[in-house]
């Protein structure tokens, strides 16, 4: 699979990416070495959403002065 190697182009397009691959392995249509390719991906994929998460909560943090605090949709 040549998308393997290549980072999504943003956290969006990476879960976005994501889904389908979920979908497309739930559907149980595919070949087992595509199977296998769409698994890695996915790990792939998995593994950078959770880094852009790890590191806006890190921002959070910082902008927050060391605390996170709960997200309240109506103090915006």
């Amino acid at each position: 699979m040549s998308k393997a190697a290549k980072q999504p182009e943003s956290f969006e397009a990476g879960f976005a990416e994501l889904e389908t691959l979920i979908g497309e392995l739930e559907s149980g249509n595919l070949p087992l070495e595509a199977s296998l390719n769409a698994y890695r991906r996915g790990q792939e994929l998995l593994r950078y959403c959770e880094a852009r998460l790890a590191d806006a909560e890190q921002q959070l943090r910082i902008l927050e002065a060391g605390e996170l605090k709960p997200f309240t949709p109506e103090a915006q």
